[in-house]
């Protein structure tokens, strides 16, 4: 055997032994919710879910994993087992934010919840979560843009907003309170700046909206993306084991 023959086994058997290492499980954060946060078809740009560039600001050791959907409140996320798929994907250490309310408080809905439903979910979600050794995050639905004729903004989920940390504080849930954070951002930009953060075209401006679109709930890109760092910055604040992995832009 020659000098060289002993290293070269040894980084031979090493090359080999890496081969059969898997790679350590990436973390997941898991979004469930509406329309306000979903991956939005192409056919409905710039309509933008805040789930979208929300994930781009990760590095490689997360996925982050959009389930949430147009349209859908917590008993239709139940219902249509869409729940029942997250948690076939849920593992120990992954994160699920949870955000609904647009659809859960109006009563006119077919999937709309009464407020002892809408908690009851909540508090399914977050169990169900604990149970898997995951870390459930709760967040207030996002404002909507609504300015009465004096200029002044009116908070229209204020009910379903006070149950969501309702239950975050009895199941000492992190709370992401995105209501009241999107209500200062869009106060700052005030009535008629405040637009230019949501799907607001003119008649020909865009093809997908040939006759034009107003419309207050819903964000293009740039809204999108100013919740997205608000989200961010709470989840700096509430989770830093999640927010070593926020990479600055």
């Amino acid at each position: 055997m020659t000098k060289f023959t002993f290293p070269f086994l040894a980084a031979t058997a090493l090359l080999v032994f890496c081969a059969f290492v898997s790679a350590p499980p990436k973390i997941k954060v898991f979004i469930i919710g509406d329309s306000t946060a979903s991956i939005k078809l192409k056919k409905h740009y710039p309509e933008t879910g805040w789930g979208m560039p929300f994930a781009d600001f990760f590095t490689d050791e997360v996925i982050v994993d959009n389930r949430a959907q147009n349209g859908r409140s917590t008993k239709s996320f139940l219902a249509e087992n869409r729940w029942t798929s997250v948690m076939d994907s849920l593992k120990e250490g992954d994160y699920v934010l949870i955000q609904f309310g647009h659809n859960d408080e109006v009563p006119t809905k077919k999937n709309a919840t009464t407020p002892a439903e809408f908690q009851q979910n909540l508090k399914r979600f977050v169990t169900d979560i604990r149970s898997r050794k995951a870390i459930p995050i709760l967040i207030t639905p996002v404002a909507r843009r609504s300015f009465d004729e004096a200029g002044t903004f009116v908070d229209t989920h204020a009910a379903y907003s006070l149950l969501v940390k309702t239950v975050a504080t009895a199941q000492n849930v992190p709370l992401i309170d995105l209501n009241t954070k999107s209500i200062v951002l869009l106060e700052k930009a005030g009535p008629e700046q405040s637009a230019y953060y949501f799907n607001h075209l003119q008649p020909g401006e865009h093809p997908n909206y040939p006759d034009g679109k107003v419309d207050n709930t819903h964000f293009n890109e740039l809204g999108a993306r100013a919740v997205a760092q608000i989200v961010l910055q709470e989840i700096r604040n509430l989770q830093p084991d999640l927010a070593k992995y926020i990479v600055r832009r």
